[in-house]
């Protein structure tokens, strides 16, 4: 099978109105953002043997690949619009990329989002997603917006994913199908001071918001809401696991947070307390200083 039929076969036919030229050009051709709209970019790129399994079942290859790119848009509560693939396989396997294209789509259709166009290439298996959104101009949520007193917020359960890592017979959907919050990220609109996906671990996304912010905080370790499968004895999977794409974000006090739970399908729970002094301080249930053996996930270098 050739790189053109193979275009054809498995992603040119899920045309959309989104563009007015999709795939089968050089490059797609979009209308203009409506008026007080800005445009949000977002890339991520899966690899074999790092991202997923080699085996790893195909449709859930192709739902993470761009689910995870779609969490960074939430976490900017941006409403996703289009995306492009490019895929590299060392062959064009029909069974691999039917499969593939399969979990590709479920993802783009439940979440909105069209494909617009790409590449493919000859190599070692790897998939890179470019996924765009918009959000009403000068309100996208930042990293950088934590103030002293706001409140930090987490989305869902953590840990799920690390513990699927660490164990076949548990649930594997957290690592292989995420779902992203769109709903909480334009829930939060006007609403959040920051915001952060937390893809690299708990403790490292958090610090993150925290340098871009110039504050602290202390995490209270006890209100951690962990995964089904999950006991105390097991925090740091919750902590420095990664792969959740959960949303972390601060709101200011007396936020509503029921109405923000309604509308974005999905508990909060608070864990922290955003404070002057700057650094990251976790405390156990009893409230004494817990030192965590590890803070998250690097690329280059050990998780750490």
């Amino acid at each position: 099978m050739g790189e053109f039929e193979l275009i054809q076969r498995y992603f040119a036919k899920h045309r959309t109105h989104l563009a007015v030229i999709g795939i089968g050009d050089d490059a797609a051709v979009l209308e203009p953002l409506p008026k007080g709209q800005q445009q949000v970019v977002c890339l991520d790129t899966l690899v074999t043997g790092r991202h997923f399994y080699d085996g790893a079942d195909a449709a859930d290859v192709g739902w993470k690949s761009l689910a995870v790119n779609l969490s960074d848009l939430a976490a900017m509560g941006a409403t996703p619009r289009w995306f492009q693939l490019g895929l590299t396989l060392p062959d064009a396997d029909a069974s691999w990329l039917a499969g593939f294209a399969k979990g590709l789509f479920e993802c783009a259709e439940q979440y909105g989002v069209a494909l617009i166009g790409g590449d493919t290439t000859r190599g070692p298996l790897s998939i890179t997603v470019q996924a765009a959104g918009s959000v009403p101009a000068g309100m996208a949520l930042l990293r950088s917006g934590a103030a002293v007193g706001d409140e930090l917020y987490v989305s869902g359960t953590l840990g799920g994913a690390a513990l699927a890592l660490l164990h076949a017979e548990a649930d594997q959907q957290p690592l292989n199908r995420p779902q992203p919050r769109m709903a909480l990220g334009g829930a939060l609109l006007g609403k959040a001071t920051s915001a952060i996906d937390i893809s690299d671990g708990l403790l490292a996304d958090c610090s993150h918001v925290l340098e871009q912010s110039g504050v602290g905080a202390t995490l209270r370790l006890g209100n951690v809401p962990l995964a089904p499968g999950i006991d105390e004895s097991q925090l740091e999977l919750a902590l420095a696991g990664g792969d959740d794409y959960e949303l972390l974000v601060t709101l200011p006090p007396n936020s509503d947070i029921a109405t923000l739970e309604k509308i974005g399908q999905c508990a909060l729970t608070r864990i922290g307390t955003i404070e002057a002094e700057v650094g990251l301080r976790c405390v156990s249930a009893d409230g004494a200083p817990y030192n965590p053996g590890k803070r998250g996930w690097q690329h280059f270098g050990n998780s750490q």
